[in-house]
C-alpha cells in the first residue's frame, strides 16, 4: 500500500485553486502567518508518520518555508524524502487576486535559474527534482539541451503531469534517454475517483521501476467535504477518496494537499481505512476533458 505525503502547493502562497482554500486560511495571509501555518501542518504531518514532502519553485515561498522547518526541527537528511519541481515561476508576488499567478517556462534558461535556488534551500534533503506539469505541447521531452542539463544535476529526475493527455505524456517519457540511459525515474500525476484516466499508464511506469506519486487525490478540494457530489463517498469523503488512491497497486506516495492541521489529521486516517469497494465508486469518473476544463475554471482564493 502507498504512503501518505504532504504537498505544499496550498501552504506556500496566499491564494490557490483548491475549493475552500481562502476560508481555510482566514484573513491573515501575511508571509509570517503562512510560514507559521506551513510549519504547523508540517509538524502534524511528521507526528503522523509522513516522511515525504513535496514543493515547487512556483509554490510561492513553499521551498523557503520547508527549508526553515527542516533546519529548525533539525530533521536528518536520511530520515525524510523531499521532492521539488521547476518549470513554473510564481508571479503573483503575494498580491491578492493577481491576474496571473504563475508562468510556465520549460526552457534551459529557466532550469539554469531555478535549480540553484532549489538546491540552495533544499539540497541536503532533496531526493527528486521534477519537471513541473510536463505535456507533449510544452516540448520539454524533445528539448535535448534541457534533457542533458537535467541528467547532469546529480539527483534523480522525474516529471509531474497535468491535463487530459497525462497518459500520452507519460508513455512518451518512459522512452526518453540521455546517453543511452533512461532519464526519468519518477512521475507525479493527478489521479482521483473523478479523473482516473492515467491509471493504466501509471501502472506501466511502476512496472518499469519508476516511483509513482499521486497528486490531487481530492480533486482540488471537490472531494473533501460532504455534499451531493460526494454522497457515494460517505460521511468522510476525503478519507474514502484518499483510501481509494492509496489502494492503487501502482501507487507509492499519495500527496495530501491539506491547508490546516485539522484537514491533515483527517487525511491521515485514510492510511488505516479499508480500501473502498470499487463498485461504490462506479459512475463517479467523468470525461477527462470535462474534468480538466472544470479544473482550469476554478478560482484562486
Amino acid at each position: 500500500m502507498a504512503v501518505l505525503g504532504l504537498g505544499l502547493a496550498a501552504l506556500g502562497r496566499p491564494e490557490y485553486l483548491t475549493v475552500g482554500h481562502g476560508a481555510a486560511l482566514g484573513a491573515d495571509r501575511s508571509v509570517d502567518a503562512l510560514r507559521t501555518r506551513c510549519e504547523q501542518v508540517c509538524d502534524a504531518a511528521w507526528a503522523g508518520g509522513v516522511r515525504w514532502f513535496d514543493a515547487a519553485r512556483s509554490y510561492g515561498l513553499a521551498e523557503q518555508f520547508l527549508s526553515g522547518w527542516l533546519t529548525g526541527r533539525d530533521v536528518p537528511a536520511d530520515d525524510i524524502t523531499v521532492s521539488s519541481k521547476w518549470g513554473y515561476t510564481y508571479t503573483a508576488d503575494w498580491q491578492a487576486h493577481a491576474e496571473v499567478q504563475e508562468v510556465k517556462d520549460h526552457s534551459a534558461a529557466a532550469l539554469a535559474r531555478q535549480w540553484p535556488q532549489t538546491e540552495a534551500l533544499l539540497g541536503p534533503w532533496l531526493r527528486l527534482y521534477q519537471v513541473h506539469s510536463a505535456t507533449l505541447e510544452s516540448g520539454i521531452l524533445d528539448d535535448k539541451a534541457v534533457l542533458r542539463d537535467l541528467a547532469a544535476l546529480g539527483v534523480p529526475v522525474g516529471l509531474s503531469l497535468s491535463g487530459p493527455g497525462q497518459a500520452d505524456t507519460l508513455r512518451r517519457a518512459l522512452g526518453v534517454q540521455v546517453g543511452g540511459a533512461p532519464l526519468f525515474s519518477a512521475v507525479q500525476a493527478t489521479w482521483n475517483v473523478l479523473e482516473p484516466s492515467a491509471g493504466a499508464a501509471l501502472g506501466e511506469a511502476k512496472a518499469a521501476g519508476w516511483t509513482v506519486i499521486v497528486k490531487e487525490p481530492l480533486a482540488n478540494g471537490l472531494l473533501a467535504v460532504p455534499g451531493p457530489a460526494t454522497r457515494a463517498l460517505g460521511d468522510h469523503p476525503d478519507v474514502t477518496a484518499l483510501a481509494a488512491a492509496l489502494a492503487q497497486p501502482w501507487a507509492d506516495v499519495v500527496l495530501s494537499g491539506a491547508t490546516t492541521v485539522g484537514q491533515l489529521r483527517s487525511n491521515l486516517t485514510a492510511t488505516t481505512a479499508p480500501a473502498p469497494d470499487p463498485d461504490r465508486l462506479t459512475g463517479l469518473a467523468v470525461d477527462p476533458g470535462t474534468y480538466w476544463n472544470r479544473r482550469s475554471a476554478l478560482r484562486w482564493t
